[in-house]
């Protein structure tokens, strides 16, 4: 069974092209392969409880046989740091390749 593993990067922080750039080297270096949805950020909302955030997101997907859930939580912890947010979201579902 593999893992399909999501993260969704903000696009409209500081130098969100180089960030992105260097998230995407290391996981290709990394896993061997990396898909990014790149062509036109996606919006994403949500209610902060004082009003509406927006962002515009970069949805960066891996495919992996392992799910080691200490490596992503260093990892989400890493990219909080490098887009300076107060969460990023990296989510992951067992998958079947047809």
């Amino acid at each position: 069974m593999s893992h399909l593993i999501q993260i969704f990067l903000p696009f409209n922080v500081g130098d969100a092209r180089q960030m992105i750039e260097a998230v995407e080297s290391e996981l290709l270096d990394r896993f061997g392969g990396v898909t990014l949805n790149i062509n036109s950020p996606a919006k994403g909302l949500w209610d902060s409880g004082a009003g509406v955030e927006r962002d515009k997101i970069i949805v960066v997907e891996i495919m992996t046989e392992e799910l080691d859930l200490g490596c992503w939580h260093n990892y989400r912890q890493q990219f909080e740091r490098t887009f300076d947010q107060d969460e990023i979201l990296i989510r992951a579902a067992q998958v079947s390749q047809l």
